[in-house]
């Protein structure tokens, strides 16, 4: 009960924490191959109580934030120390939901609480800027109260670092905004909205995977 907890409040990211928690011992890591595939338990996005390390459902998208303030709360009535991290997307924050909640995890001063947005550029329907611009992004999380850290999302160091500094504020919550190349390594699927929820097909996966390893 006293350990960290990571809430993937953009469900449809779930292939990537169902991967970890494979390679983690979670389940096996064959199961990983059953993805969307009925009558998986890995499905599109990820349900509490189906997979083991599953931390609560997602995939109505606004509302991780929200969670990781009632844990937060919770747990400072109950005298446990620990941390939440909220994993969200940048198009996800357009949901009104997330700005409540922005404003409630400064109010009650929700330190344990850091939030991390994946500023890759694109959602569903096409890029952030074009469909709802969250633009100055930095300035607006300072601006409601929060204490942000801007990152490169794909140097690892930087997101090590950036989390070992948010650990250390007091008062106040943290968010660390990671600016990333939706599809980055893969030329095809660079900034390419069209590969949101798409799976490639097999010479497309060949391709991709010779890119990302740098050959040819």
């Amino acid at each position: 009960p006293d350990r960290d907890l990571f809430l993937l409040s953009k469900g449809h990211g779930c292939p990537a924490l169902y991967t970890v928690l494979a390679y983690q011992g979670y389940f096996p890591r064959e199961e990983l191959m059953t993805l969307r595939r009925y009558p998986t338990r890995l499905q599109g996005h990820p349900e509490r109580g189906s997979v083991p390390g599953v931390e609560a459902a997602s995939g109505s998208l606004g509302q991780g934030l929200s969670m990781a303030n009632g844990i937060a709360m919770a747990d400072r009535l109950d005298g446990r120390t620990r941390r939440i991290y909220c994993l969200m997307g940048d198009g996800e924050i357009q949901e009104g939901q997330v700005w409540e909640a922005a404003m409630t995890s400064f109010h009650h001063k929700l330190e344990a609480v850091c939030a991390i947005i994946d500023a890759n550029q694109l959602q569903q329907n096409g890029p952030v800027k074009q469909i709802q611009d969250i633009e100055p992004l930095v300035d607006k999380w300072r601006a409601f109260g929060w204490h942000a850290i801007e990152i490169d999302g794909h140097d690892l160091a930087q997101v090590l670092d950036a989390y070992d500094k948010a650990g250390t504020i007091t008062g106040k919550p943290q968010v660390v905004v990671a600016k990333t190349v939706k599809g980055k390594g893969v030329s095809f699927m660079e900034l390419n909205p069209g590969w949101h929820g798409v799976a490639p097909k097999p010479e497309e996966l060949e391709r991709a995977l010779k890119e990302l390893q740098g050959v040819g």
